[in-house]
């Protein structure tokens, strides 16, 4: 397989796949969020502090999956909310949890690169939530994209998971006092393609759509991509947690939907926080 070729295509099958299950799980706790008005998702609960009140700005939402963030940065306040994904089985669950929770946002199918085409620009904010550079080849493109969809003075934020931990090996359990990194660190051309047939919240489902490409993108890839294009940077935190158990058996839940190393969490970086403001 030619993962720059393909890449769309496999990462789009899976998730596609996965949506149903995902608004179904007790993970995403949409149930929650219908029946609570003012909740929030843990993920967007845990930027808050960083993140603040988002009142009178457009807001657009990149790689947005079923939206229960996207949701939750309507509930901040914004004036308005885009949430882009390129799965169309997430943005139907999207379109539904939302409609269900009595708010308009608009939601649009299109890959993060051509975002601008889709979307437009003129944005206030650019989100984007945990888990999502590592589905792009190019972060420098992503951060091209990012700049364009800003207005001057328009801000970035993005929680991300940390490279240190993608490069991880992908293994079904981890012995927490024994963590070695195998895989690339820095953005390479080639990309990680894994074959698994699970997913990072509780179903029983059974997929059929297993392979998923990935490449990882160190810090400096990401910064240098985000100083290049005309942002600047106004806030970096890295944090001993991940909103997933990223290393099965070596993790445990500290509330909050957050994972955290069992074993001297302060060894390993799990996720970071950027934030910068187009200049």
């Amino acid at each position: 397989m030619d993962p720059h070729r393909d890449y769309l295509d496999v990462n789009r099958a899976q998730w596609d796949e996965r949506a149903p299950a995902h608004a179904a799980s007790p993970g995403y706790q949409v149930p929650r969020l219908i029946a609570e008005p003012t909740a929030l998702s843990e993920v967007v609960q845990f930027d808050l502090p960083r993140l603040g009140r988002l009142d009178g700005l457009d807001v657009v939402h990149l790689q947005c999956h079923i939206g229960t963030d996207t949701l939750s940065l309507a509930r901040l306040g914004a004036r308005s909310v885009t949430g882009l994904d390129l799965s169309p089985a997430s943005l139907a669950e999207a379109r539904r949890i939302a409609a269900d929770c009595g708010h308009d946002i608009r939601f649009v199918e299109s890959d993060v690169y051509n975002a601008v085409e889709a979307l437009g620009a003129d944005y206030d904010l650019v989100y984007t939530g945990i888990g999502a550079l590592n589905w792009l080849p190019s972060v420098d493109r992503w951060a091209q994209v990012v700049a364009a969809l800003l207005r001057p003075g328009g801000r970035l934020f993005i929680r991300e998971g940390h490279p240190m931990m993608y490069a991880l090996p992908l293994q079904e359990e981890y012995d927490g006092a024994d963590l070695r990194i195998e895989l690339p660190y820095f953005e390479v051309e080639e990309a990680f393609v894994s074959d698994e047939g699970g997913t990072y919240v509780e179903t029983d489902h059974v997929f059929t759509n297993t392979l998923a490409v990935e490449w990882n993108h160190g810090l400096s890839d990401t910064l240098g991509a985000v100083l290049r294009h005309g942002l600047r940077i106004t806030a970096f935190e890295e944090h001993t947690s991940v909103p997933w158990e990223a290393l099965p058996g070596a993790m445990h839940d500290i509330g909050g939907g957050e994972y955290e190393l069992i074993d001297r969490p302060e060894r390993l970086p799990m996720s970071f926080t950027l934030q910068a403001e187009k200049v």
